[in-house]
């Protein structure tokens, strides 16, 4: 099997930020930017968040009303790449790339989007991507969505960048798409640590499929409100892991190399695992 990138890999608002002291983890992501390299595309969530805490350690204050999300994210994004620039090696270039849902609904820009991500990793590019909360509003794109559901079986909406990393993972058909979160993995039973999922496999992707079917039935609950917890997760990642990427559900605590050579626990998916 033949892939056009080796990984995809993506991380969620709360594992970037340092809830003591309300700032960015720049430990954390010193750490992931240095390991970052052409080859891997990166799906970065925490825009909005770092926009919200910047603009009340400037103001003293939260904004209010409908547009402070918005708002948020137009902040925080600068600085979210910034920061991610500062760390990578300076041998590469890091590009933003902003998406929305029709990116990935609308066939004609899934290709020029293809197109650009490819090009990235012929010219020593790293794609940083993150969702473009600064400009797509929840009551516009609920709209379009609708419509689009009128004449597709299938939309994706791509708002939880769990999504976004699945879709560009299949998109690429990425070697391996690691999803970066807040514990280790899928767990049969949250509260029990031991209960931790090591693998989900199957001899062909229908097979997979099913099993991670089966294992949905176990995901309850989200680690904060507005998150979509582990059952999402695992339906976002279906179609990667049933197209033969290897699935890596683990905690951001862990370095990127550290996953990959199975040196961290975690949650792998993927078709004929090992146990």
């Amino acid at each position: 099997m033949t892939f056009d990138y080796e990984l995809v890999g993506k991380i969620g608002s709360m594992a970037l930020i340092d809830r003591e002291d309300g700032i960015i983890d720049y430990t954390r992501v010193a750490r992931i930017s240095r390991e970052l390299r052409p080859g891997y595309i990166w799906v970065s969530s925490g825009a909005t968040e770092i926009g919200r805490l910047d603009f009340l350690q400037r103001t003293g204050k939260e904004l209010s009303g409908e547009n402070a999300k918005t708002d948020y994210a137009a902040q925080g994004q600068t600085i979210l790449m910034q920061t991610y620039r500062q760390f990578v090696d300076p041998a590469y270039s890091v590009r933003q790339v902003l998406v929305e849902h029709h990116h990935f609904n609308d066939e004609k820009k899934s290709e020029h989007l293809k197109g650009l991500l490819l090009r990235c990793r012929e010219q020593n590019a790293i794609p940083i991507v993150n969702y473009n909360d600064a400009v797509s509003s929840e009551e516009n794109r609920r709209m379009e969505l609708l419509a689009l559901a009128h004449g597709k079986k299938r939309v994706f909406e791509c708002v939880d960048n769990d999504e976004t990393a699945s879709r560009i993972a299949c998109l690429v058909h990425a070697r391996t798409l690691v999803i970066f979160t807040s514990v280790d993995g899928i767990y049969l039973n949250p509260d029990d640590p031991s209960t931790l999922v090591r693998t989900i496999s199957g001899k062909d992707g229908y097979e997979l499929t099913e099993q991670i079917e089966t294992y949905k039935k176990y995901c309850v609950g989200a680690s904060r409100a507005g998150a979509n917890g582990a059952r999402a997760k695992l339906e976002y990642v279906k179609d990667a892991a049933a197209q033969g990427t290897t699935v890596c559900i683990a905690n951001a605590k862990y370095t990127i190399s550290a996953v990959l050579k199975g040196d961290a626990p975690c949650t792998r998916i993927g078709i004929d695992l090992k146990s």
